[in-house]
């Protein structure tokens, strides 16, 4: 275990409520709070406190009593950090819990920096890199589909697919090095054919992996949605339903909305970002073109557009030609257009050809049928998988995935143009080098310090 100084913070956020609670890790952490805490008895008992045993007392500092509290004690290596830690559950008042803060610092330690525990934790092998940082994923999960991935990768699941590609990388260097040393007497200990099946498998798992983040992402910083059509569609109406709010301006006057508008909303255990849209016409005023061009490049990020039609006046031919027209200007490879029409309250009689163009007739104004495009959605993002595949959704990580990628497709050519053992296996060590930025087996402090500075204090 690595030594550091003994560090302390607020664990819970720094404003009123029925507790506070102060962290303290380090080698000298039980000392340090050993001089503060006191039992009932008014007895210094921390130094022959046992692990994960919790103690009532009081906070002193000096003569002066801050607090009554429990204290918890976890002993090195049984703890969080891997290292001594205390944790005082004090009353939530801001000056309580600066006081103790106070007392300690006067007492030894050191305040701590922004993810400097969970830095701990990962220096002292408790953690590796990529489940510290789902610790942070983890902290600012606000809906159930954020949570599940966060927790999923904290436990390890992402970190065991992560430990079967490297160990079968390490297998097929060390049987090319192998052979290496033993290339005076003619041994093949790497059969190139085995070799090859397992490099190729290796790269499914890979571009797997690497297509997975669009929507790993997706569950993680919510699925975005785009609602355009043209004005007066009631593309602001229908965001209002979803937000149950009534977040957007609704005016019959046609190009109210000039600009995007874009919220957050949890649905059935989903975040969507609905963004609402200017409006798509022809047009000569300045702000208003600007406002279309601004539509177009949220379609462009979206993962589902909800192309909406007022069917009292929106023929099915019409609407088809305006799918047609949203397809000629943007690439729907990676995204669902769904066609909504919209007053169907209104309309006078059925006409099937909607149904032809998979058409989910609803009224926004009396938020009629909004369930099914809720399923509809739903069924495209598919949350099931969750519970069974493993998702990329850190960008740091993709960015390296996408190096190991690169390194097997040359190493691959390598094998077909029968390059020396001695070239292939420098190229297997690059990729598992890249897996090892991800694991935080090679790293900097350069590339800690960007990744805890991002968590808060006091974890």
């Amino acid at each position: 275990m690595i030594e550091f100084e003994t560090i302390c913070a607020l664990a819970t956020p720094p404003q009123e409520g029925a507790i506070a609670i102060i962290r303290v890790s380090g080698e000298k952490a039980i000392d340090i709070c050993n001089k503060i805490f006191v039992n009932p008895k008014k007895e210094h008992i921390l130094l022959n406190a046992k692990s994960q045993r919790v103690y009532f007392g009081n906070i002193i500092n000096k003569t002066k009593v801050i607090d009554e509290c429990l204290c918890t004690v976890f002993r090195a290596p049984h703890s969080y950090t891997g290292e001594n830690i205390v944790e005082f559950s004090v009353h939530g008042s801001q000056y309580i819990a600066t006081q103790t803060i106070v007392a300690l610092i006067e007492n030894g330690a050191i305040p701590a920096h922004a993810g400097e525990f969970t830095k701990r934790a990962f220096l002292n092998g408790k953690l590796d890199l990529s489940q510290a940082e789902a610790v942070a994923d983890l902290i600012k999960s606000n809906n159930e589909a954020s949570h599940h991935l966060a927790i999923k990768q904290l436990r390890g699941g992402y970190h065991d697919t992560l430990y079967e590609l490297r160990q079968r990388l390490l297998n097929m260097s060390s049987l090319l090095e192998l052979e290496l040393d033993f290339s005076e007497e003619d041994v093949e200990f790497a059969d190139r054919s085995h070799l090859m099946q397992l490099l190729n498998q290796t790269k499914e798992e890979i571009v797997k992996l690497i297509d997975s983040y669009a929507l790993g992402n997706c569950f993680k910083n919510g699925i975005p949605v785009t609602i355009v059509g043209k004005p007066n569609a009631g593309k602001s109406t229908l965001l209002n339903v979803f937000l149950n709010d009534e977040r957007a301006i609704v005016s019959d006057i046609e190009g109210t909305t000039r600009d995007t508008i874009e919220e957050k909303v949890s649905l059935r255990g989903l975040e969507f970002r609905f963004i609402d849209t200017a409006g798509i016409r022809k047009s000569t005023n300045t702000i208003e073109q600007e406002g279309i061009k601004r539509t177009y490049k949220a379609i462009e990020d979206s993962k589902i557009v909800l192309l909406m039609v007022d069917i009292t006046t929106t023929s099915p031919k019409e609407a088809k030609e305006e799918i047609e027209r949203l397809q000629e200007q943007i690439d729907f490879k990676d995204k669902t257009l769904l066609l909504i029409g919209n007053k169907a309250d209104k309309a006078r009689t059925k006409d099937k050809d909607w149904d032809k163009l998979g058409t989910i007739q609803i009224s926004a104004s009396k938020k009629q049928n909004i369930g099914e495009i809720l399923d509809k959605m739903l069924s495209i993002i598919n949350p099931s998988d969750l519970i069974d595949k493993v998702f990329v959704t850190n960008s740091r990580h993709l960015d390296s995935l996408k190096k190991v990628l690169e390194t097997i497709t040359t190493t691959e050519k390598d094998f077909q143009n029968n390059l020396p053992s001695d070239l292939i296996a420098s190229n297997i060590r690059t990729a598992l080098h890249h897996i090892g930025e991800i694991t935080g087996e090679v790293t900097t402090e350069d590339i800690l310090g960007n990744i805890f500075s991002k968590f808060c204090i006091g974890k």
